[in-house]
């Protein structure tokens, strides 16, 4: 147990939270532009750990600013990156680049009303209404997925390694050990003497132990030149996509024509096939690893290579390919929602079912005894400690993993029993405030509380085991569910949804800190109180962003397709009376299928027979993510492309690593060219609203043109 005097105090400075919301700022721009132009929103914790150490270690204003100062700690260093994460998540957790450009793509045709534009203010109430019950709703989980059952939380584990590393700090918790870690490409993850784990990520935690050389060698990339790497990839990604503001052409290269002469067409201008040389996604791809860019590129020439050409030239999509109502675009948006939804469903089955047998196990063994809550007795805990006690499901045993933290670094069970009904009331009136009775009823945006609660508790279990959070897959549950509660009202389904997704979104970003945290001996107040400063600061900030690019670009757009907004508005017109495209119905069941026993086959691996031939393990983890395949689908090919070529650069920089992983250099390198073109796009859409365009559109007329996108 760790005494008093061993607790790192001061982590909740004001200068963490002043560079979190700065770096968190950067962070929420950046979410919007790749949100509004992929779907593609990302917690960036990496990323902003490294961002605010960066400031406090080469900028020479922070130390007059601070000048008698310490060096940046590593648990301010948590608070920071906390702060900068809730900042920069809000554009998903508040629907900014799903239902609220969805609400706006609403039509007297297809919906029976007109589009439901937000203004400023009605969409800042909006931010309000769902911006803290995830925060509250994490806060009482962390004791038992983080303290008790140790569950990995891959990312929050491996931000806090990086963190160690930067500060060049052991991790002060528990010992680590390397292993390969599939899409998260750094990890490090906790050796735990209790694994929660299935039996075959178990072993695979345990098994590919290899030399802490690693360590050493990773320490001396962030001592030299990992800095210069990720100034000079944020410079090289920034200074490109300027140039391709100016010059649209080079976002648009048309290099697959070649393979459209035979046929006499422009793949470019006809088929939505270029090539966008944009270093960000590359970065992404390197982030995101082989496997899946591998999975959302087979995705991208099943859909826009074969079902987007046969429903073409069959008739059944006869409008533009680019269109999303009557175009390929839009037809093949209706089966990459098939995979999604079953995708979705399915990898929820094994997290439900464990969860729910284990309560029931231990509350049927509780129910002849005479404790319900579990309580410590250690003599440090006051009447206040009371408070910060929850219910625990698995056991009451004082030896089974006791809290570590004193009652005055925790968050009082009072603050979040009074949180979570105040930010339910806020949500729902605000929320009634906002649309009014032509939306959702009151009742309905309370069951959408209630749901989010519940789904919350599966999404932070998955998150903690697989590093993923299922929350497409609960918004779309929660749609499914609404179908019933409120029939016939499209802007009722898709609000409830967001609802949903929101706080199930909240409580796996803050659960994912909290894991940094824990390691890292940070307090949990102050993180906690760094999250609620991060949402509300966020609030304002998302909303001007995004009101800024509405403002500027047609959304959707050429340059902005929105594609998650299309499907939340296709999928709540379908449960909702609406129709799907012609001959779109077998290749969804199709599709759904397969995938459903691609994920079944994934989920229940571990339950396969001992006896079973390890050629069938390895095959089952070869089969495509259904998620990254569906994604191939809604973005256009050019950035499945180029985050393939990322996937690819990280896959032969981890086969030279000692480690087998890809090496942490290069996830600088890649965070820089996320980072840059992130940042640089600030500049650009202040350029473009400004009356800036292109300074030359030559190129965008080869074969056809339409397709550079900008100011031509």
């Amino acid at each position: 147990m760790m005494q008093e005097d061993e607790l790192i105090e001061g982590d909740f400075t004001f200068r963490a939270v002043l560079v979190g919301l700065l770096v968190g700022l950067v962070l929420c721009m950046t979410n919007i532009y790749f949100g509004l132009q992929t779907g593609w929103v990302s917690m960036m914790s990496l990323q902003s750990a490294l961002l605010g150490f960066a400031i406090f270690k080469f900028l020479p204003l922070v130390p007059r600013l601070f000048p008698s100062s310490k060096p940046l700690t590593p648990q301010e260093n948590v608070v920071l990156q906390t702060t900068a994460v809730a900042t920069g998540t809000m554009p998903l957790a508040a629907g900014l680049v799903g239902i609220i450009p969805a609400l706006g793509m609403m039509t007297m045709k297809e919906d029976g009303r007109d589009p439901i534009v937000l203004s400023y203010w009605s969409l800042v109430l909006w931010c309000l209404a769902v911006a803290f019950f995830g925060v509250f709703l994490a806060a009482p989980l962390r004791r038992q997925v983080i303290v008790k059952e140790k569950l990995v939380f891959p990312s929050g584990t491996a931000t806090a390694q990086l963190i160690s590393l930067l500060h060049k700090t052991p991790l002060p918790s528990e010992r680590s050990t390397y292993r390969s870690a599939g899409s998260t490409a750094y990890r490090r993850l906790p050796r735990t003497s209790r694994s929660q784990s299935p039996p075959a990520e178990r072993s695979r935690l345990s098994g590919e132990e290899v030399r802490l050389d690693g360590v050493e060698k990773d320490s001396e990339v962030m001592s030299g030149q990992g800095w210069w790497a990720l100034g000079w990839s944020f410079v090289a990604s920034g200074a490109l996509t300027v140039l391709s503001f100016l010059f649209p052409f080079i976002f648009s290269i048309p290099i697959f024509d070649v393979l459209g002469i035979p046929f006499g067409t422009s793949l470019a201008a006809n088929w939505m096939w270029w090539l966008t040389p944009s270093l960000s996604y590359v970065g992404q791809g390197i982030i995101m690893g082989f496997p899946v860019t591998i999975s959302m590129n087979v995705g991208m020439v099943v859909g826009w290579a074969v079902l987007s050409p046969l429903s073409k030239h069959l008739g059944w999509a006869p409008g533009p390919v680019s269109s999303t109502t009557e175009g390929a675009r839009g037809w093949i948006l209706w089966v990459a929602l098939a995979i999604m939804i079953a995708e979705s469903i399915i990898s929820l089955l094994p997290i439900t079912i464990s969860y729910l047998t284990v309560v029931y196990r231990h509350y049927t063994q509780r129910s002849t005894g005479p404790k319900i809550f579990a309580r410590s007795s250690s003599p440090r805990q006051s009447s206040e400690t009371e408070d910060d006690d929850y219910y625990d499901p698995l056991s009451d045993h004082e030896d089974d993993d006791p809290e570590v933290e004193p009652a005055e670094r925790l968050v009082p069970g009072s603050w979040i029993k009074s949180g979570l009904v105040a930010s339910a009331v806020l949500g729902v009136g605000l929320v009634w405030l906002v649309f009014g009775k032509d939306g959702i009823h009151p009742w309905a945006t309370a069951v959408g509380l209630v749901l989010a609660s519940m789904l919350s508790l599966i999404g932070v279990r998955a998150l903690g085991e697989t590093d993923l959070n299922p929350v497409s897959g609960i918004g779309k549950i929660s749609q499914l569910l609404f179908a019933v509660l409120q029939p016939g009202n499209v802007v009722a389904n898709i609000i409830a949804g967001g609802v949903a997704e929101a706080g199930a979104q909240q409580a796996g970003d803050l659960m994912q800190d909290l894991k940094t945290g824990h390691l890292l001996r940070a307090s949990p107040r102050s993180q906690f109180y760094g999250q609620m400063i991060g949402s509300l600061a966020s609030v304002f900030v998302a909303t001007a962003g995004y009101k800024f690019y509405t403002s500027t670009y047609v959304i959707p757009g050429p340059q902005f397709a929105v594609p998650s907004a299309g499907i939340w508005l296709n999928l709540a017109r379908l449960l909702n009376n609406g129709h799907l495209p012609l001959h779109v119905v077998p290749f969804m069941i199709s599709f759904g299928i397969v995938f459903g026993v691609i994920a079944a086959l994934k989920a229940f691996k571990h339950n396969l027979p001992a006896s079973s031939s390890p050629w069938l393990v390895r095959s089952i983890n070869y089969l495509p993510s259904g998620i990254a395949f569906a994604v191939g689908f809604l973005n256009s090919p050019s950035f499945s492309i180029a985050r393939l070529i990322g996937g690819y650069i990280a896959y032969r920089a981890s086969k030279s690593s000692p480690t087998g992983e890809t090496p942490l250099l290069a996830i600088v390198v890649a965070s820089g060219f996320v980072l840059g073109e992130g940042v640089l796009s600030i500049v650009t859409l202040t350029m473009a609203s400004a009356g800036v365009g292109a300074v030359s559109c030559y190129g965008c007329g080869l074969g056809g043109g339409g397709y550079c996108s900008g100011g031509c």
